[in-house]
């Protein structure tokens, strides 16, 4: 059976600096109709980072959640920017390290529910020390952290950022 629903209308809610809100009427497989909220996310990169065999970790302030996380590098792509040289751009601007290529990891859809936001994973290689350019309104600690600390802090919840997980999940098992 087809699954795919088809768009009757589209309707702007909101159009802001990082997203745009639709209210979507769809008419489904069985015929009925319904109303879809959407986000609409340009998208974004996460990075995992290895510094002397040890992760480089982000602790920041999310007001979302009002608490402080952990995770990955990472950062948000601007319209129809490509995702591997954003890779190298928010790497550097977030640790002041320069990779000379990426290894992709794939991507990941962090709220499949109700956005079209996907989060493209790569892994830093041939790291080069240079400056942090953080944003006016970003307050990031960076810690290097071994490897198996990290995944205790996953299991533990000390790590909870899902795309940080996602990421340090698929190095973990690509490395067994």
């Amino acid at each position: 059976m087809d699954q795919k629903e088809k768009q009757i209308e589209s309707k702007l809610v909101y159009d802001g600096k990082v997203i745009k809100l639709y209210l979507d009427k769809v008419k489904t497989p069985n015929g009925n109709e319904a109303l879809r909220e959407i986000v609409k996310h340009n998208g974004g990169v996460c990075l995992l980072a290895l510094v002397d065999n040890k992760v480089i970790l982000e602790k920041q302030y999310r007001y979302a959640y009002d608490k402080v996380l952990y995770e990955l590098p990472a950062g948000k792509l601007e319209a129809n920017e490509d995702s591997y040289e954003a890779g190298i751009r928010e790497l550097e601007e977030e640790t002041g390290y320069k990779a000379a290529s990426l290894i992709s990891y794939g991507c990941m859809y962090p709220t499949c529910g109700y956005s079209n936001e996907i989060i493209y994973l790569y892994k830093a290689e041939g790291l080069t020390k240079t400056k942090r350019h953080l944003d006016q309104d970003e307050n990031i600690d960076l810690e290097y952290v071994d490897l198996e600390t990290v995944k205790k802090m996953i299991l533990n919840n000390e790590i909870v950022d899902a795309k940080s997980i996602c990421l340090l999940s698929k190095y973990f098992l690509k490395e067994k």
